[in-house]
């Protein structure tokens, strides 16, 4: 038996860390949201027991590292599954870009193989143990948009944002989001207005959604990564209504609503950028069906 799954990427409209836990991780405050770039998961039943990555991008881990492999490895022991898996990863999101596709993968593991293997598990169920994979696991599995707190593993589903088009453009270098943490100081950053991108949201009010975008994490991976600040200075020439890094980055995008400006934009930086991308956000959460 063989069953497909879609692993949307993510994006931070806004990304906020408020301190650092006991436990060493970050608490953080961030809205997130899928957008329709997303890899193919594709599962196949082994009647040997094992679990076995495919995947033809060198980047791509095909052991114990790979999150979806922690998935399928954490539901076969948890629920003494004999049967084993193939994982066929078909990566359209990049790698190491602060996009999350590495958790959506796990996300869209946990979410197939509770088919494949009839485990009969909720969408919060699957969250849940999401979480003990990473702290990105837990949003991918319900996708949509959200508000994400603790160290990102509580997750309250809000409005869809604004109707918009998202262009991305990621430099071909990678970020290590420990890195980013470990030369983040917080006595010294302005934080961003969550809670106005709350509200732009609630009230679909897509010029406050605009003005409320904020990473936290900019002032570091700016710093870090020149690059970066380069493809933030060129997405505003080129006509983006805002402009922001998602996550620990590399990756920025720009929010715009018009169809033409959408394609200047898209088609300015290409002209130096190999991986741009002109997506939406997918509003709805998902679903087992």
């Amino acid at each position: 038996m063989r069953l497909l799954e879609k692993a949307p990427a993510k994006i931070n409209l806004s990304l906020d860390v408020l301190n650092k836990r006991p436990d060493g991780y970050h608490e953080v405050k961030m809205i997130m949201a899928t957008i329709d770039l997303a890899d193919r998961i594709e599962l196949s039943e082994r009647s040997d027991g094992q679990i076995v990555i495919i995947s033809h991008n060198r980047y791509v881990p095909d052991d114990s590292r790979n999150l979806a492999y922690q998935a399928a490895s954490l539901l076969k022991q948890r629920f003494n599954v004999n049967k084993g898996v193939s994982i066929s990863i078909t990566k359209m999101i990049p790698v190491a870009a602060g996009l999350a596709g590495g958790s959506s993968d796990a996300a869209a593991t946990l979410r197939g193989l509770n088919k494949l293997w009839r485990l009969g598990l909720t969408l919060d169920e699957l969250a849940t143990i999401g979480a003990e994979i990473g702290s990105d696991v837990t949003f991918c599995v319900y996708g949509g948009t959200a508000l994400a707190t603790g160290r990102g593993e509580i997750v309250k589903q809000i409005p869809p944002p604004p109707h918009s088009w998202i262009v991305l453009a990621k430099p071909t270098i990678g970020v290590s989001t420990a890195e980013v943490y470990n030369n983040l100081d917080l006595s010294n950053v302005t934080h961003p207005d969550v809670n106005g991108m709350l509200q732009a949201i609630h009230e679909n009010d897509y010029d406050l959604m605009t003005s409320k975008v904020g990473n936290v994490l900019e002032s570091v991976t700016l710093k870090l990564y020149p690059e970066v600040a380069h493809i933030k200075d060129q997405m505003k020439k080129f006509g983006a209504d805002a402009v922001l890094m998602s996550g620990s980055g590399p990756t920025v995008f720009g929010i715009v609503q018009h169809d033409s400006r959408m394609h200047r934009i898209y088609n300015g930086l290409r002209g130096f950028c190999d991986q741009v991308f002109a997506v939406r956000m997918i509003g709805e959460r998902n679903t087992l069906d």
